[in-house]
């Protein structure tokens, strides 16, 4: 097993492998700390290519010892060339890693299917979680999965498309009137008197590592090599920084060849506490409440911000916002150049990726990689405004005269 301890990201300090997410010297958050010192590069990609059509492929950089048996196993979700939009961009070569296409359509599934097999090994029989939406659709559905009782706690003012989504599968969804941070912050009181596992609070440490697999599937589809750049959304800004994270740990060990990409993160200008940092040169996060149409990404006191920050700046990168109409033009964007549909969070990768392309930041060789984490359909009410179809009679003269009228040729 390499998972060795639980390590504080700011003291070094280690702990056992429990359920707990901070340290108790300094207060640091804790991760899962491995050695792969015994690992053969050779032997570890033979694993990999003979392994599950998943995420449990990637076993041995996970929190377990062995593969978790997991009936809605993510993972392996399409890395499509986006040929078209990296023309209407100017960018030499652009993917699109589009991580709609899991159990519940967002790539919470694969953190939350990490979590849930821990909470089952360290023997939980609830799970619980804190989420803007697309968490509280995995958890909901994976626990069901798994046999486990689940309780979601959701800002009330959540869309409506993600709510359904989630009580469907029988949870205890409990709509807490206030912002995420709100949430997140009775969560983590209810993680020390409930004997739940918080996916996002108390299994933290664990729960986190599921973003790496996104990294690693990415490096795989594109034939064992790294992109020159990567664009993702920031909230919490775990994804961002796990992506680097399992980067880091294939070019340490010799799984993959190069250096870290420059990484570049996007932000909602209704909440951009990382990007807002980023530009003024602070090395901390000021708090924002939050006001967006990019709800999943709406986390105003982001705890993985200033991590974020080291990345983006140590690689070269930047970390950007833009704002709700040009979210609704990325999700456009996106959709007529590729066929692919995402939620407002999808809207803002690809408005700071158009953002990053029009200031001329992404050179014309560069390989590009964009992480879409949900689906369209979730978050409906984004483009419910200025969408027109026109009605007419079941005939060929209405027809003609509607499109003619238009200018419509064929």
């Amino acid at each position: 097993m390499a998972l060795e301890s639980l390590s504080c990201k700011e003291c070094g300090a280690s702990y056992p492998l429990e359920a707990r997410f901070v340290c108790e010297q300094c207060f640091g958050p804790l991760e899962a700390r491995y050695d792969f010192s015994s690992l053969d590069p050779a032997e570890a990609r033979r694993k990999i290519s003979a392994g599950s059509r998943g995420i449990w492929r990637y076993s041995d950089f996970l929190p377990f010892d062995g593969r978790p048996g997991d009936p809605l196993e993510p993972g392996l979700t399409p890395l499509v060339r986006a040929d078209r939009l990296a023309e209407r961009l100017g960018i030499g070569e652009l993917w699109i890693k589009n991580d709609a296409a899991n159990p519940t359509h967002s790539f919470k599934d694969r953190v939350v299917a990490v979590a849930v097999a821990k909470a089952k090994e360290l023997g939980f029989e609830t799970v619980a979680c804190a989420s803007t939406g697309n968490l509280a659709n995995a958890v909901a559905a994976h626990a069901a999965a798994a046999g486990l009782d689940s309780y979601v706690l959701v800002p009330a003012d959540l869309e409506e498309q993600k709510l359904l989504a989630t009580g469907i599968y029988g949870t205890r969804l409990v709509g807490v009137q206030g912002t995420y941070d709100d949430v997140n912050r009775l969560c983590t009181e209810l993680a020390q008197t409930r004997p739940w596992a918080f996916v996002n609070v108390n299994l933290r440490p664990y729960y986190a590592e599921g973003s790496k697999t996104l990294a690693y599937e990415t490096i795989e589809q594109l034939g064992w090599k790294l992109p020159d750049r990567i664009v993702s959304p920031i909230a919490s800004g775990s994804l961002f920084t796990k992506l680097g994270k399992a980067i880091s740990e294939w070019l340490e060990i010799g799984l993959v060849e190069g250096e870290l990409p420059t990484f570049c993160g996007a932000q909602a200008d209704g909440c951009s506490p990382v990007a807002t940092a980023f530009s003024e040169g602070w090395d901390v996060c000021k708090p924002q409440r939050p006001d967006t149409i990019a709800k999943s990404l709406a986390i105003g006191d982001p705890a993985d911000g200033p991590y974020a920050l080291d990345l983006a700046r140590s690689t070269g990168g930047v970390i950007d916002s833009v704002s709700d109409d040009q979210i609704r033009e990325g999700i456009r964007l996106l959709a007529e150049t590729t066929g692919i549909f995402t939620e407002t969070a999808g809207g803002v990768t690809i408005g700071v990726l158009s953002k990053l392309a029009e200031q001329g930041q992404i050179g014309a060789d560069e390989s590009v990689v964009a992480y879409i984490t949900g689906e369209g359909l979730k978050t409906l009410d984004a483009v419910r405004e200025g969408f027109h179809m026109p009605e007419i009679e079941p005939t060929l003269e209405a027809f003609e005269h509607e499109f003619d009228a238009a200018g419509v040729t064929a």
